[in-house]
């Protein structure tokens, strides 16, 4: 039975909104660009009086008839790429892991020989996205590749907030969930375990391991924002502001939208969708770098609704208040002291991030004691999943992770 066709990419309107604007906008330049002159002075009139010189001596009605001819094709091809994604046959069939621990929504799964003997990993993902990220496809799993260096892993998978969950707020991921997985953990392997954060996932790690740091024995940041006002200031700014101001709604939802929450990401590169689904209508369906594409686009799209109080914590006072690098942000009443930490601590900073900004994830690293820094040339869901993965994160990771002690 064909499948039926996905609702992604989510929002869609968005998408289309975006992209027919940007097509829009560049027809409705082209009389702006014949009128420009030096004489007149918006912002951009220098660039525009150089291009329009360049242009004084091409026929206007050929240039506008040549104009629409490309953007009709430009159109066709996003179109194309957004049909063949979704009605592309590929469906994730890796299984999850069987949980050995759960909590409401929360389950605990292993990764790895019930003898493994290398050491013991807990992995804590974001809360806005899907864990298995990190376990995508057979052949791209990062899980599976610490598990088959005989590491035991154990991925805390966050599911879907329920009644219960829709309440929480960070402290009570923290000091609750999370710290009970680690305790079923621990319960488990009987010895310190490290732990290994990814995106906002790192920044739990990070509060699990300034409570608990006895039973930690070190600790992996991976694309984790600290200084939310190192890069793009006033955008973060922006942000808090909006959450501030969509409180009562968000106490009204009980959480925000899967749909308003991708928004918020596209809202950091809205031409990204455009770039991707044109792309991908070049690429033969049956290829694996459209496999690939489809997998990681169906994650994308397969998001988590966000606590209420979660959101505001994270948007108004993360992004807006900068409470994170600020010594603001607690846990259960304590501050959340990167400087306090005494353990091997491993940051992962991908210089093509543009989720979380490579300043913002090296702020984290000096704020550390004696952390190690490394800035793969990768961006903040190809460290993970993509091509280079493996050499420039997989293996130096998983080296870090198995090092002596002495050598962090």
């Amino acid at each position: 039975m064909t499948p039926p066709p996905r609702q992604g990419p989510r929002p869609l309107p968005a998408h289309m909104m975006l992209a027919a604007t940007i097509w829009s906008s560049s027809r409705a330049a082209w009389p702006l660009l014949r009128n420009a002159s030096p004489d007149s002075r918006p912002p951009s009139a220098g660039p525009l009086a150089d291009l329009a010189a360049q242009l004084r001596d091409v026929d206007p009605e050929a240039f506008g008839t040549a104009l629409d001819r490309e953007l009709r094709s430009r159109a066709d091809r996003f179109l194309t790429g957004l049909e063949r994604y979704r009605h592309h046959p590929y469906r994730r069939a890796l299984p999850d892991m069987p949980a050995v621990w759960q909590e409401g929504s929360t389950a605990l799964r292993r990764y790895g020989r019930a003898d493994a003997r290398g050491p013991a990993v807990l992995v804590v993902p974001s809360l806005v996205n899907r864990a298995y990220i990190l376990d995508l496809a057979a052949g791209n799993s990062l899980l599976r590749f610490l598990a088959g260096r005989g590491m035991a892993v154990y991925l805390v998978d966050w599911g879907t907030p329920g009644p219960e969950e829709r309440q929480f707020d960070l402290t009570a991921y923290v000091a609750g969930r999370l710290e009970a997985a680690l305790d079923a953990t621990l319960a488990i392997e009987r010895r310190p375990v490290a732990v290994l954060g990814y995106c906002m996932g790192g920044d739990l790690a990070l509060a699990l391991a300034t409570r608990r740091a006895r039973d930690v024995s070190r600790l992996a940041l991976l694309a984790t924002p600290w200084n939310f006002h190192a890069e793009r200031p006033e955008q973060a700014r922006a942000i808090g502001a909006w959450a501030r101001t969509a409180e009562p709604w968000l106490r009204q939802w009980g959480d925000l939208p899967v749909d308003l929450l991708q928004m918020l990401f596209l809202s950091l590169d809205p031409a990204l969708g455009l770039r991707k689904f044109s792309a991908f209508a070049d690429l033969d369906p049956a290829s694996d770098r459209a496999r690939a594409f489809v997998a990681l686009e169906d994650w994308l799209n397969d998001g988590v609704p966000l606590a209420a109080p979660v959101a505001a914590e994270c948007l108004a006072d993360w992004y807006g208040r900068n409470t994170t690098a600020a010594g603001a942000w607690r846990i259960a009443g304590r501050p959340v002291e990167p400087a306090q930490l005494r353990l091997p601590t491993l940051v992962m900073a991908p210089q093509h991030d543009r989720i979380v900004p490579h300043a913002s994830a090296t702020a984290l690293a000096r704020a550390i004691p004696g952390a190690r820094l490394l800035s793969p040339p990768l961006g903040h869901i190809g460290m993970i999943v993509g091509g280079g993965a493996p050499a420039a994160v997989w293996e130096p990771l998983a080296h870090w992770l198995d090092s002596p002690p002495a050598d962090p």
